[in-house]
């Protein structure tokens, strides 16, 4: 058994991510951080290591227990780490996703430049009221 491995291929091997590829660009794009420092995908990491991984919206952190000679399935990652990411980071996982429909009606081909134009200023309204929570009065009553 190794006493230490490459983060990428432990990554890889943990399921984190789906193949080695991504593990290695998350580790060059600063997505993986050990001990609050950003890693090279190079780097070796050892049994007791807490890693922390930035996928999508989500703070995921592992202590990694042994490192694996192989990609396991998935019922054997907790035998090789422990996952420590909290609850509220796998709450976000479930967190209704805000939707935003334009009706085009079929056949009409592609929208011409200033319709475009309209359905990104209108997705831009919508993404700062989502942002700053704009469709709710304030709990002052100041609005």
């Amino acid at each position: 058994m190794a006493e230490s491995d490459r983060i990428d291929k432990v990554l890889w091997a943990l399921r984190v991510f789906k193949t080695r590829t991504e593990a290695t660009e998350a580790c060059k794009g600063g997505k993986v951080k050990i001990d609050g420092s950003n890693v090279k995908p190079s780097r070796l990491v050892k049994p007791g290591e807490t890693i922390n991984v930035h996928k999508g919206i989500i703070q995921y952190s592992y202590k990694l227990r042994q490192i694996p000679q192989h990609r396991l399935g998935a019922k054997l990652v907790p035998d090789f780490a422990d996952n420590l990411t909290p609850q509220e980071e796998l709450d976000k996982l479930r967190a209704p996703v805000e939707t935003f429909f334009l009706k085009r009606d079929r056949g009409t081909g592609r929208p011409t430049k200033k319709e475009r134009r309209e359905m990104e200023e209108a997705w831009d309204k919508f993404d700062i009221a989502v942002q700053y929570d704009l469709d709710d009065d304030d709990e002052d009553g100041d609005n």
